[in-house]
């Protein structure tokens, strides 16, 4: 025997269906802009030497030479540091090496070699250079595709001897790259693998 709805009840069934359908229609087809998340660049800087504690500390913003020294607990002696080469700010993958030298009348040096520079500050040098490439890559900081080395590019997933042989044969026929793109060029690397490695270097000035 069949039974009927009265009106009563279609009429809540109906509104019921409604709420339902309005339910599904906000969770799948409401594309309402996010609000985009914040991302917090890190700058890695390693200090070692004449410190306190060396070790490599992670900033939130580029700090400065005074900042970075003291992170890693300060100077392991009282000295005066260069009030110009104090305010410099640092870029992520800064090594900064401070060795003891005889006391003499502080006066700033500036060595072009690979990028370095040294400056002196009472009997202290701090000197301003790269960390190690295999640091580097476990902070996913790109290496330099100009002053990489050999062994260092076999550090990276998909480059071998072979590769890393054509990487540096090209550098020195073409005197340097120009820009990371450029490695497309090297026999061995497609687009794909020219997708998969870019992100392993940069082009530094």
């Amino acid at each position: 025997m069949m039974r009927y709805l009265s009106l009563d009840q279609q009429r809540i069934l109906f509104v019921l269906a409604l709420f339902l359908f309005g339910i599904l229609t906000y969770k799948f087809y409401d594309h309402s802009p996010l609000p985009p998340e914040e991302t917090i660049k890190e700058i890695v800087i390693e200090v070692s030497g004449e410190i306190q504690k060396p070790g490599i500390y992670i900033f939130n913003s580029p700090p400065t030479l005074k900042e970075a020294i003291e992170k890693a607990g300060g100077l392991k002696e009282i000295a005066r540091f260069d009030p110009i080469s104090s305010t410099e700010r640092l870029e992520t993958g800064t090594l900064l090496t401070v060795t003891k030298e005889p006391s003499q009348i502080p006066s700033p040096t500036f060595l072009g070699e690979e990028g370095q520079e040294e400056i002196e500050g009472g009997d202290f040098k701090i000197k301003i250079s790269r960390m190690e490439a295999n640091k580097l890559l476990v902070f996913s900081i790109p290496l330099d595709l100009n002053r990489v080395s050999h062994e260092d590019l076999c550090l990276i997933p998909e480059i071998g001897e072979s590769l890393a042989n054509e990487m540096i044969a090209y550098r020195e026929r073409r005197k340097g790259f120009r820009s990371v793109e450029e490695i497309k060029n090297i026999k061995g690397i497609g687009e794909k693998k020219y997708q998969s490695l870019k992100n392993f270097f940069t082009i530094r000035n």
